[in-house]
């Protein structure tokens, strides 16, 4: 299954933060969305980072409560690993796996098009071993 058809089933929205909000706002936003990461992009609409709750949890560490006014820029990861509508379910899972990441934003030509989860991509992957057994188990009762 390609990452495109993922999209067409869960929807394209994708929550995003700017460079300048707190980490306090931004940490309530993840948890009143109820997702674990959100894309931050600068005023043109692009990529420039993406926050998640580890990289919360690591500011809060590093510099307690003082940290959650500081900007999200100073804590989110820059270096944003993307995915592409075209892509397998297999391919992006060996990446987030080998990357140890578990939110994966969809561009294609610099423009944001969705987010895939890790939980998205196993709950595809069982959907798939479901049909495949159902289908076995037709094949074979039908004789």
């Amino acid at each position: 299954m390609l990452v495109s058809q993922i999209l067409k089933d869960k929807g394209d929205l994708v929550f995003t933060a700017s460079p300048g909000e707190s980490v306090s706002a931004v940490a309530a936003l993840l948890h009143s969305r109820r997702v674990g990461a959100m894309v931050v992009v600068d005023e043109a609409h692009s990529v420039v980072g993406i926050v998640s709750e580890r990289d919360i949890v690591r500011i809060v560490a590093e510099e307690g409560a003082a940290g959650l006014s500081k900007p999200v820029s100073i804590c989110m990861t820059r270096d944003v690993v993307f995915a592409e509508p075209n892509e397998t379910v297999d391919a992006l899972m060996e990446r987030m796996t080998d990357r140890r990441i578990r939110h994966l934003p969809v561009c294609r030509n610099g423009r944001l098009l969705g987010i895939v989860s890790i939980g998205d991509l196993v709950k595809t992957k069982i959907a798939e071993a479901v049909a495949e057994a159902d289908g076995l188990k037709a094949y074979i009762t039908a004789g």
